[in-house]
């Protein structure tokens, strides 16, 4: 591959929760009965399938640095629950997680489910109020469960192995994550949300933050959108990795969005210049291209309609 030297040595940061060099009793028991140590619905893994799930919670970047590719991989320990009720609620307020909670919009329509709502409630337990919470992994581009696969084979054998020069190694794809994902869902979800007069929360890990839009910060108390951002920080003494936030970035609801929909424009003569390369290429004569129906003029297709 010709940015072979860019890529780490082999993709996998955790499997089954541990890395992949890890050989304790748990860890080996986690792997040998596909199990999700971070609060899945299930005890076991069910990424992409319940059977033979592909049990990659992060994965490494360009960097080294571990990124988080499956949502449950931000349960640990609940964590994001605490961390988005301390800027939904005030102090000292009882309240409780809800999961994958349908959302329909003002004709019935779903418009998807949200990742976890978190509930406040009184002694007589009635609702106060109630905020969400999105959590946000990476896509990955390339094929994961190849080197998946390999490692599994045989951990102990392929604790430290080499996949760089494979075909599509699998990194993380940040853009997709944003563009398909997470702009829709703050679309959709989140203009409802937003309409409700109700605080938002999402969940990422640093390394995708890093490729947002930078956007306008606030203060807390002026914040409809708070941005809980987290690492993955290596224990060396457990060999383990803990899912630690870094940063809280408060924003208003629509600027966000606009920023994160809207794409910084170019130079418009660069496209046209490029649409008249396009356009060459079309009315070139004895070349083989321009040989579709655009190729005809306005007035010819009006001439058709006239007969």
């Amino acid at each position: 591959m010709k940015d072979e030297q860019n890529l780490p040595k082999q993709p996998l940061a955790e499997v089954f929760g541990f890395p992949i060099d890890n050989f304790s009793a748990s860890a080996e028991r986690h792997r040998r009965l596909k199990l999700c140590p971070f609060q899945n619905k299930v005890p076991n893994c069910t990424k992409s399938r319940a059977k033979n799930p592909i049990g990659v919670c992060s994965v490494y970047d360009a960097s080294q640095t571990a990124t988080i590719t499956c949502p449950v991989r931000f349960r640990e320990d609940w964590y994001i629950a605490e961390h988005a009720a301390s800027f939904f609620f005030p102090k000292g307020t009882n309240f409780t997680s809800l999961t994958e909670v349908r959302l329909n919009d003002k004709y019935g329509k779903a418009a998807g489910n949200i990742d976890l709502v978190l509930v406040s409630y009184d002694d007589a337990g009635r609702i106060i109020d109630f905020g969400s919470l999105e959590v946000q992994a990476v896509y990955i581009s390339g094929t994961i469960s190849t080197p998946f696969n390999h490692y599994m084979s045989d951990p102990a054998a392929n604790a430290h192995f080499d996949w760089r020069r494979h075909e599509n190694y699998p990194r993380p794809d940040y853009l997709s994550s944003s563009r398909k994902r997470l702009a829709p869902q703050l679309i959709y979800k989140g203009g409802i949300l937003h309409a409700w007069h109700k605080k938002m929360a999402v969940a990422v890990d640093s390394q995708f933050f890093a490729t947002l839009p930078v956007m306008e910060k606030v203060n807390e108390d002026e914040a409809e959108l708070a941005w809980l951002v987290y690492d993955l920080k290596h224990d060396p003494g457990t060999n383990r990795k803990h899912l630690t936030l870094v940063q809280t970035v408060y924003t208003r609801f629509l600027p966000a969005l606009d920023r994160l929909t809207r794409s910084d424009p170019g130079n418009v003569q660069e496209f046209v210049d490029f649409l008249q390369t396009r356009l060459d290429e079309v009315l070139a004569v004895g070349t083989g291209i321009g040989t579709t129906p655009d190729t005809r003029s306005l007035q010819d297709r009006e001439d058709d309609i006239l007969e």
